[in-house]
């Protein structure tokens, strides 16, 4: 018998905590870096199109999947297919999705949780030495430190929907808010500051190419936590008086915002630091948070000492550690979820279920950095060596995910059909029938938004797995 259904106590509540799902590391550090090598605010522009053209349609259909359903992406697809075989491969594929997507990421986690320990130590300098990276997370730490990020994100999702997840999102969420905008206001003060401002601001239409574009489109579908699961299952969470599309809508601003806000922090952080750097030469992720940020945040102790220095590194350690939490927290649900609804299983046991599997796999993926051979030379493909890492990672984020939106925008409207949903849709939001804005949803849903991201799924899978590339 499946376990009581829970749901948020506020639209508030839903919409911070889907933000917190959609706000991650990438929004923080990756996207500054692919927009001002992408054209600036040319790749801003294409950004926000994206968001509000493709991803929102998508968004909205993944809510009213699981709140018309009261389900987890499992029981939704076979609740609404009428128990079809053939549709629920698509419900396994947005529940192993999430399932991988968190063994990686609570690896990330884990080292964005040491570099916050050592600063808050005291021990920023150490940070900027050449090795200090591959010495961390080739350490016996890595493991304690990955117990008690389990032990704080299980901790979480063990008080449930209301207690634990939204609670956790109306205080982290503003929490995370607050420090972005000090760190902004006190980089943006900085000498050469400004010269970040404006090669992440000023377009640059010589760049807009079928490059750009891809790397627009699939920056915005994963930014909002989009083929993973997790939006089906928050609307399954969400109250029948609640409107599906003004919830989409805020979720998708609130993180466009959270994106946009981190570019002027990192890019005038880094000209600060260095105004001659090399734009072509910037990474984005775990090369530009651990090697390159840190040495930033040194440089500062020429203005305001070795202790403020310290200080406004921890700040963004832990700012950067709030926004995986969040997203961790719902990635994880997502299976959770699932053994409850399917399982039977009451929350507690769910959790230690699901806990116990990823953290054999995250140790799997811990090692793989240098610590076990045959684990960081697990496999070649498309001509290059893979560690379990990066295996786990090229399937379940760079590749699945835009073939999980395409099956969510063939499923709602050709199986589930276009009726169905708009009048989900209209549930809570009276004012949505007849509007622009259902003909637009309608149209686009069932023409060439599962049509692009099927491109973009082919695309990546000639790339990543054979080497080739389109453009």
């Amino acid at each position: 018998m499946s376990a009581a259904r829970e749901h948020f106590g506020s639209r508030i509540g839903f919409i911070l905590a889907a933000a917190g799902s959609a706000v991650g590391i990438g929004n923080l550090v990756s996207f500054p870096v692919a927009a001002t090598k992408s054209g600036g605010g040319a790749f801003l522009l294409m950004y926000a199109l994206f968001v509000f053209l493709i991803c929102l349609p998508v968004m909205m259909a993944e809510l009213a999947l699981g709140r018309k359903s009261d389900k987890d992406p499992v029981g939704a697809y076979r609740q609404l297919s009428g128990g079809s075989k053939l549709w629920r491969i698509p419900g396994w594929m947005a529940l192993i999705t999430p399932f991988m997507i968190a063994v990686f990421y609570l690896v990330v986690t884990v080292w964005v949780l040491g570099y916050l320990v050592e600063t808050l130590m005291g021990n920023l300098s150490n940070l900027t030495s050449k090795d200090h990276f591959d010495n961390f997370i080739n350490s016996k730490s890595v493991f304690l430190y990955l117990i008690a990020l389990m032990l704080i994100v299980n901790g979480v999702l063990s008080k449930g929907v209301r207690g634990g997840i939204e609670r956790a999102a109306k205080t982290l969420m503003p929490l995370l808010f607050v420090m972005l905008l000090g760190l902004v206001a006190f980089v943006l003060t900085q000498e050469n500051a400004i010269i970040g401002v404006k090669y992440y601001l000023i377009p640059d239409f010589s760049k807009l190419n079928t490059s750009m574009v891809s790397k627009a489109m699939a920056q915005a579908f994963f930014s909002l936590s989009l083929g993973m699961g997790i939006m089906i299952t928050y609307g399954s969470y969400m109250k029948r008086q609640d409107s599906i599309p003004g919830s989409a809508r805020s979720v998708a601003i609130t993180d466009t915002l959270v994106a946009f806000t981190a570019g002027l922090l990192i890019l005038p952080a880094i000209f600060h630091f260095n105004p001659e750097v090399k734009i072509k030469e910037l990474e984005g992720g775990a090369g530009l948070i651990f090697n390159f940020l840190p040495k930033i945040f040194l440089s500062l102790q020429n203005t305001i000492g070795y202790g403020g220095a310290s200080a406004i590194a921890a700040i963004f350690f832990f700012l950067v550690f709030v926004a995986a939490l969040t997203s961790l927290v719902s990635i994880i649900e997502v299976p959770v979820a699932t053994l409850r609804d399917e399982r039977g299983m009451d929350r507690k046991k769910a959790i230690y279920t699901i806990a116990a599997i990823q953290f054999v796999l995250a140790c799997a993926c811990a090692m793989s950095s240098g610590m076990a051979g045959w684990l960081t030379s697990f496999v070649t493909i498309g001509g290059s060596e893979k560690s379990f890492f990066g295996l786990v990672e090229l399937l379940f984020y760079d590749t699945i995910l835009p073939l999980n939106g395409f099956l969510v925008c063939v499923f709602v409207i050709y199986k589930w059909k276009r009726a169905n949903l708009d009048r989900e849709l209209q549930e809570g939001d009276p004012a949505f029938a007849g509007s622009l804005s259902q003909r637009y949803v309608n149209f686009a849903l069932g023409t060439f938004i599962p049509l692009i991201l099927l491109l973009v799924f082919i695309i990546t899978v000639a790339d990543k797995f054979f080497g080739h590339k389109f453009f």
